[in-house]
């Protein structure tokens, strides 16, 4: 038996253990690299999930709210950056709201957290906002997703790549277009290039169930950070966004 162990075992743990080693120099390189990349970004991609604690937004009929999917897609989407080596800074990594101060009804909380979300924003230098959301109306047979820019510069253009992008990759049917964001609070305030991505409908059952599974949302997060890099290398060669 002792013959055994030392003849077979030994060198397999061996070769286990150099794996073991060979791998984690190629994370631990892979990750100076991309650090480093993120460092030189020349933008910082602020990732706004819509809504979260007390406010969960829109309701699906199953009962599935808009604020956690929100903040599943936003947290692929920062993932799929950093990969990419853009810098982000995400308004929240947990179904919270981001209201502050004394707040004593749903409405100050609400007045709160939309106005940290501006200031946070807008305290970001070179930033760039991506807010997720998700979209319903009343009658279910709506669906497909829409993109809204703010009236800064270089959103238009950035709305349009994204709808484009988001069409190809998830429905080649999709004939929505991107809009103006009218009467949003948040896209009126900020001063940097801004889109909100309403991904779908949840009053749609079929694509409640598309943005509840990970495959679908991992192929949103990446048109969505597939058209803003883009643009952003667009900007380091110097041309217009």
């Amino acid at each position: 038996m002792k013959k055994f162990l030392r003849r077979f075992l030994l060198p397999v743990t061996l070769t286990l253990a150099v794996i073991y080693l060979l791998v984690m120099s190629l994370f631990q390189y892979y990750y100076a690299v991309t650090t480093a990349r993120m460092q030189q970004s020349p933008v910082t991609v602020v990732i706004d999930p819509g809504h979260g604690g007390e406010d969960g937004g829109a309701s699906s009929a199953n009962g599935i709210l808009e604020s956690a999917i929100n903040l599943e897609v936003s947290l692929r989407v920062r993932d799929l950056f950093h990969l990419l080596g853009v810098k982000t800074a995400m308004i929240r990594e947990t179904d919270t709201a981001v209201y502050t101060g004394t707040c004593n009804t749903i409405r100050e909380k609400k007045v709160s957290d939309i106005k940290n979300r501006v200031q946070t924003v807008n305290s970001v230098p070179n930033a760039l906002l991506v807010s997720i959301h998700q979209n319903y109306f009343e009658q279910s047979q709506y669906s497909g997703a829409q993109v809204f820019y703010a009236k800064t510069e270089g959103s238009k253009a950035l709305a349009e790549r994204t709808q484009q992008l988001l069409r190809q990759t998830l429905d080649c049917s999709n004939r929505r277009e991107p809009k103006v964001a009218r009467s949003v609070y948040l896209m009126e305030h900020v001063e940097c290039t801004a889109i909100l991505v309403e991904c779908g409908f949840l009053s749609n059952a079929q694509e409640e169930k598309n943005l509840r599974d990970a495959d679908y949302q991992k192929k949103l997060a990446a048109a969505v950070c597939t058209a803003v890099h883009s643009c952003i290398r667009e900007e380091g060669n110097g041309n217009e966004v």
